[in-house]
């Protein structure tokens, strides 16, 4: 177990690169941090020079590969960092030096125990990409297929677990100080953080997530997922078809090749709300360097280190939520968050509902061009504060690509709206899921899943109450008192006497002394 004192010399190594990148100003000033973290930030700061404009990402991509993930995951808590930081960390690009090929090339063939060779034809020693956590090589197997091979960066692994040790150490004694620090839940948005870290980690779990998204987007049209090839896949090397397409940012070239960039928008848009929302299960990772184009205006992603999940009852709180925003329903917008319990229930609902009205409002009739999803996110969290609405974790990936995705589609398609695309697709789903044939047929499969389950259940009482058998049932018998039992007894029985002598001993004698001391007796 790492001691205190190495979580606080981190904390202060990292707080001085914080405070020369103007960081931890922000921090100082918000009225509701703690006192010992101000104290914290004024040691971390002293002596520094701060630049007049803060540079978050700066400062997280000099502090390391773990900062860079959690700053990329703050970005999407401007509750937590405050609208300034969380705007500028949203530049924060994933991006690393990369590490030289011979370190590569010991790593691939470590985890398959086998030369290089024995796997790939060639690889080419320079990266297409170097993220913080790994780097991207292009090949060919053996059996002649172009693919790209990821490789886990050494050390990386052992490096994350010290860092997050020291977050989980942080966030745990900053929720402990209470007060808003305890409402916006640190510790479960480290946790969160930290499930997510595992699982890039570990390229198997990628690939599976890879190959289920694959499967859940076979029918959707102009969608892809690149096939895995789990002959070259370990924990640590990662094999996937190799992509021949124009990144989803170069506008210039998608245009040059005369893909209609506004059908991109609207797919890719759709793509997103298919997995969100009718699956269930969604690439929580979908930046413009993990989009491509192939020619015949296929949208590819790549890169699934990053999913999300959300689970059925909440995929329908969510859609009732997005559908009553777009139609001005704040009274059932309002109702859900209380029925899912985000807001506690001593609040009221309809000042809650009147408290959305004042964000939905202002963004309706406005020109397309300016509405947002992300406007609507940040009007959500600042009123969050005012109805003790704690953080919800399992909401945040989501919330951080919905963003990903306006933005893409916004670059895309400036003209687009969000909620035009997305209305008939979440009308269509609750009218599927919550409408009345949804609900006679949910209660005709739990039923039916009740009665199914009444056998093993009648099993269950018999195993816990048998039946008496062919024997007649035993007499009364007598009580026998045992032996150890008898001398216990007397034993028990022999210190209450003495302990009673004792008492009335002590007694008798304070109550003669009384009397002397009273003249009653000579």
């Amino acid at each position: 177990m790492t001691r205190p004192s190495t979580h606080i010399w981190r904390l202060l190594k990292w707080g001085r690169i914080l405070a020369r990148h103007g960081a931890l100003r922000g921090i100082e000033r918000d009225p509701n941090t703690p006192a010992p973290v101000v104290r914290l930030c004024r040691i971390a700061r002293f002596g520094t020079i701060q630049p007049a404009e803060p540079d978050y990402a700066g400062a997280f991509r000099e502090i390391g590969p773990a900062a860079i993930k959690l700053g990329q995951t703050l970005a999407t808590r401007p509750d937590l960092v405050g609208d300034e930081a969380a705007k500028n960390l949203l530049s924060l690009q994933d991006s690393l030096p990369p590490v030289p090929f011979a370190a590569i090339r010991k790593q691939i063939e470590d985890s398959f125990e086998r030369p290089l060779e024995d796997i790939f034809v060639e690889v080419d020693p320079e990266p297409v990409g170097a993220a913080s956590i790994a780097q991207v090589h292009k090949g060919v197997t053996t059996d002649g297929r172009t693919v790209a091979i990821k490789v886990l960066r050494p050390g990386i692994r052992e490096k994350f677990e010290q860092d997050i040790a020291t977050y989980e150490w942080a966030a745990a004694h900053l929720e402990a100080m209470g007060g808003e620090a305890k409402r916006l839940r640190p510790r479960l948005t480290i946790a969160n953080f930290k499930r997510w870290s595992n699982s890039e980690l570990d390229f198997r779990r990628e690939a599976a997530s890879a190959s289920e998204l694959a499967d859940e987007m076979r029918g959707v049209h102009g969608y892809e997922i690149p096939a895995i090839d789990w002959d070259r896949t370990n924990g640590r090397v990662l094999t996937i078809e190799w992509v021949d397409g124009v990144k989803i940012s170069n506008m210039a070239a998608l245009a040059e090749a005369g893909h209609d960039l506004p059908d991109l928008a609207r797919r890719l848009v759709l793509a997103f709300l298919t997995q969100a929302i009718s699956g269930g299960f969604f690439h929580a990772d979908m930046h413009q360097g993990n989009l491509f184009v192939k020619a015949d205006g296929t949208i590819v992603a790549i890169d699934f280190g990053i999913m999300g999940r959300i689970d059925r009852r909440a995929r329908q709180w969510l859609a009732e939520i997005l559908y009553g925003l777009i139609t001005g329903n704040y009274k059932r917008v309002a109702e859900i968050h209380f029925e899912a319990q985000y807001v506690p229930s001593y609040h009221s609902v309809d000042e809650f509902a009147t408290a959305l009205r004042a964000v939905g409002e202002p963004m309706r009739g406005k020109p397309v061009s300016e509405l947002s999803v992300g406007q609507m996110l940040d009007g959500l969290f600042a009123i969050t504060r005012d109805f003790d609405m704690q953080t919800q974790p399992h909401l945040l990936l989501l919330q951080k690509t919905m963003v990903m995705v306006e933005g893409i589609a916004t670059q895309l398609h400036p003209q687009i709206n969000m909620w035009d695309v997305s209305a008939p697709y979440v009308r269509s789903w609750i009218r599927d899921e919550l409408g009345p044939e949804a609900a006679i047929a949910d209660r005709i499969r739990n039923d039916f899943e009740t009665l199914l389950r009444l056998p093993d259940l009648v099993r269950r009482i018999e195993d816990r109450y048998p039946a008496k058998g062919g024997a007649p049932e035993p007499p009364p018998l007598p009580e026998v008192e045992l032996l150890w039992e008898r001398r216990r007894r007397r034993a028990e029985a022999g210190q209450r006497g003495w302990l009673g002598y004792l008492a009335a001993a002590a007694i008798g004698g304070a109550a003669t002394w009384g009397m002397i001391a009273a003249g009653l007796i000579g």
